[in-house]
């Protein structure tokens, strides 16, 4: 007994709505950790603690770089490349040597003894030969001016070849300086004015080219990028690795890669980091649906983009190793999850799934750059998408091609002022992307109705089907009961002009409209427009009005009894079911009253079932129905009377709580009450009445009628009609039909 407790305690845990979402959310993150982390398996099979357990040989000729050593030459060629240097400032250099010689000039004109003249010569001078600065301190003290300044002159002269040809650091270290002057120096310069000018510039010089780190890391990138690759040869049929062979070296690794195998080794505790990434894109995906799209979280949507994601994700998987990830069908995903979400939900689930992919599948950022941008330009010309054709699909892919293309493209090109990119590679992922967003959509198109019949959810394209008149139960409806599918016709206009007045859908008001009363399929001859067009007699005079109640508010459960066995959406048929909400069934109720006594009928009991419209769309269906009908019972009506029909039809219905679980605002009403008032007007227009004799009146008239108004084909007409005139054809009937 206990036993039978526990298991029906288990059964009902599992079965309860709360642990199917917990268990579904569980299982389809770790089927998209298992799908995405799978590739990483393979590698197992053929190498185990980095020694190969079995013979690998080469499929087709594979060309491999050896990185190892081609990395190794750029770094020998990166530091052979010399420091480029560039000009410091020259005149802080010139304004010391014109400071040295003003100081000088103005140590010879003090009124002291020579003795501190010396002094304070030799603090300027700092010269290590003592013989070498004797001479140049008593030259600079009793030389002549004109002596000293030419001297001063040759100086600043050889200081200016100096700096023009520039003095590096090394130069410097080297203590060369005595042979950079004398290289310099300029003519005619006796041996006496060389020891002085030597001294001068010695006291000034320093090095002014400095290193220029940015442009010398660009000559050592492009001596580097100049470097070609080396490359290995495994020919078909070579054996890439030998059964034992370890470890397995990088050249192995890339040459495995390139015939197909994946080379990442995944621990345990790879798969938890790829199983967390996937846990927090998923637990994002479903907060921004519980704040932001409400209406789409529900077991068939949720499902539709789970089975999406997991398919891109495998695709990923399956791609060949090195295979441009601009083949992935994102558009194509994009498409379908836009067409039975939306877009913001697609987007936002290509962002997310984009990220997951990229760590998983070690994406450059370039790839997840291109293709996110890509995405967000999808969803905006998707969005643009009339549904008028599903031709508009094929050019909307088309336009997602050229866009990728043009991004492609721009990147590669910024790529290319940077580093040397092959032009090879460029033209071929430019070209994967233009054929993939017209690929996807092709595909798109023809996955649609198979996803339609798989997740039983409607789409613009479906709802268009079943809105085309040849549908086999529209033709039933048309030729079983022609009257109400003439309502029906006019009240899905009536439907589709407020829908899209109001900003609802106005094709899925116009298809639900158009199926609304099915359900009088039935019992056709028990509903007032059908009776005329078969000309009998009203059946409910038989029948006491509970009878009759039961029978006219059972067409919306017989309703949904038709469009299961026709396999109607689930949207369809909750236009069926609502149309009339809880309603009064009043003319039946008013009869009962009179016939039984108000204390003796309940209003509840000739109500309708419900439930009341939850959507914009059935809630308009819900005034249109009524209105059409009332207004239909009107003999020739006014404008005015049109518009207080059609007034008091949405009172009515408001007063009566039938509209309080719609999304309806008072503007949503006021708008749709004057849509149905315009739409009506033009529906209850006054014709012409046409005479009888149309060709005597208008041969009594054609006496003062200008030639040149009488068209020579009009007149040939009543000349026809004059002709075929007789006694046996003056028959009313054609007059009264029209």
């Amino acid at each position: 007994m206990a036993k039978i407790e526990f298991i029906s305690k288990l059964k009902d845990f599992f079965t309860s709505s709360q642990s199917v979402k917990i268990l579904s959310f569980v299982g389809f993150t770790v089927l998209m950790t298992t799908v995405i982390s799978s590739q990483n398996f393979f590698f197992q099979n053929i190498i185990e603690n980095g020694i190969s357990k079995r013979d690998i040989i080469a499929q087709k000729t594979l060309i491999v770089e050896d990185v190892k050593r081609t990395e190794l030459r750029r770094k020998e060629v990166a530091q052979k490349v010399e420091p480029i240097m560039a000009p410091a400032e020259d005149e802080f250099i010139k304004n010391n040597l014109q400071t040295l010689q003003t100081s000088v000039m103005q140590i010879r004109r003090k009124d002291v003894g020579d003795d501190i003249k010396k002094e304070e010569l030799g603090i300027l001078f700092d010269l290590s030969d003592n013989s070498q600065r004797s001479f140049i301190i008593n030259f600079l003290l009793k030389a002549d001016d004109n002596i000293l300044h030419e001297v001063f002159d040759k100086s600043s002269v050889t200081l200016a070849n100096i700096l023009q040809a520039g003095i590096t650091e090394k130069d410097y270290e080297k203590d060369n300086i005595d042979s950079i002057i004398l290289n310099n120096m300029v003519s005619n310069v006796s041996k006496r004015q060389v020891s002085v000018i030597k001294a001068l510039l010695e006291q000034v010089i320093v090095p002014n080219l400095v290193v220029d780190e940015f442009a010398t890391e660009i000559a050592r990138k492009n001596a580097q990028n100049a470097v070609k690759p080396y490359e290995v040869v495994f020919q078909k049929g070579d054996k890439i690795l030998f059964k034992g062979e370890g470890p397995v070296s990088r050249l192995k690794r890339d040459a495995l890669r390139q015939a197909g195998y994946n080379v990442y080794e995944l621990n345990w505790k790879g798969l938890l980091a790829i199983y967390f990434i996937v846990f927090v894109g998923t637990s994002l995906f479903l907060g921004y649906m519980k704040f932001f799209e409400k209406d789409y979280l529900e077991p068939r949507s949720l499902s539709l983009i789970a089975f999406l994601t997991i398919l891109l994700a495998f695709i990923g998987v399956v791609l060949p190793t090195g295979f441009s990830p601009y083949v992935l069908p994102i558009p194509a995903f994009l498409i379908l999850a836009s067409i039975f979400t939306k877009p913001r939900i697609a987007l936002i689930v290509s962002i997310l799934l984009l990220s997951v992919m990229s760590v998983g599948y070690q994406y450059s950022l370039q790839y997840v750059v291109a293709l996110t941008l890509l995405s967000m330009f999808s969803i905006v010309v998707i969005s643009q998408i009339r549904y008028a054709e599903r031709v508009d699909i094929i050019k909307t892919g088309f336009n997602i091609g050229l866009a990728g293309l043009v991004i492609v493209l721009a990147i590669y090109i910024l790529e290319k002022c940077l580093i040397e990119v092959d032009s090879v590679l460029i033209v071929k992922d430019c070209t994967f992307i233009l054929l993939n967003g017209i690929i996807s959509a092709v595909v798109a198109t023809g996955l649609l109705p198979l996803f339609e019949s798989t997740f039983k959810i409607i789409t613009p394209y479906g709802l268009a089907e079943l809105g085309d008149h040849n549908q086999k139960l529209l033709k039933r409806l048309q030729m079983d009961a022609p009257g109400t599918y003439h309502h029906s016709l006019m009240v899905s206009n009536l439907c589709e002009a407020a829908a899209e007045a109001i900003g609802a859908d106005p094709i899925l008001a116009r298809v639900g409209a158009l199926y609304h009363d099915i359900g009088k399929l039935k019992r056709p001859l028990f509903f007032v427009e059908n009776q005329s067009y078969f000309m009998i007699e009203n059946p409910h005079n038989k029948f006491t009005p509970r009878i009759s109640k039961m029978i006219i508010t059972a067409h919306p459960k017989d309703g949904i009894e038709i469009a299961k066995e026709y396999r109607l959406p689930q949207v369809i048929q909750n236009f069926i079911l609502q149309h009339h909400g809880e309603g009064l069934a009043s003319y039946f109720y008013n009869q009962a009253v009179k016939e039984e006594g108000l204390e003796n009928v309940k209003e509840e009991q000739f109500r309708y079932t419900g439930p009341k419209p939850n959507t914009k769309e059935t809630a308009i269906l819900m005034i249109a129905d009524a209105v059409e009908s009332a207004v239909r019972s009107l003999k020739n009506p006014t404008p005015e009377e049109i518009e207080a029909m059609v007034d008091k039809i949405i009172v009515e219905r408001l007063n009566d709580g039938q509209l309080s679980d719609s999304p309806l605002t008072l503007k949503d009403i006021k708008i749709i009450a004057s849509t149905f008032s315009r739409i009506l007007r033009g529906m209850q227009h006054n014709r012409i009445k046409y005479q009888e004799n149309i060709a005597a009146e208008f041969q009594k008239d054609k006496i003062n009628m200008p030639s040149k108004l009488l068209d020579a084909d009009l007149e040939n007409k009543i000349k026809q009609l004059e002709g075929e005139k007789s006694p046996k054809t003056n028959d009313s009937d054609g007059d009264k039909n029209a």
